[in-house]
């Protein structure tokens, strides 16, 4: 179970680091090289550390974590923050209302 939970982990990390990356493509990526690294370095156990239990997939997942939320921060600011002044339509459609002159 804990391995399935890692390949999981691994997984979401390095979409997260091709999502940042310009090309989208891992091998162009200068941290894709360092989390295969730290794959294979504890890819046996944590445990040889004298870490507690899955504190490497913790460390993984919460690194993706941050990533992913990096991500959606800037998506976020993209779409409502940097266009300037707005209509009142533009900014009724971008809430899903509709105006009171406009058909239903």
């Amino acid at each position: 179970m804990a391995q399935l939970d890692a390949v999981k982990v691994v997984s979401k990390l390095l979409k997260e680091v091709r999502n940042v990356t310009p090309s989208q493509k891992l091998k162009d990526s200068l941290m894709a090289p360092h989390v295969f690294q730290l794959i294979d370095k504890y890819k046996v156990t944590d445990a040889q550390l004298c870490k507690k239990k899955n504190e490497m997939l913790f460390i993984a997942d919460t690194y993706r974590c941050y990533l992913e939320s990096s991500r959606r921060y800037k998506d976020i600011l993209e779409k409502y923050h940097t266009k300037g002044e707005r209509t009142v339509k533009q900014t009724a459609d971008m809430v899903g209302f509709k105006l009171p002159h406009d058909p239903k």
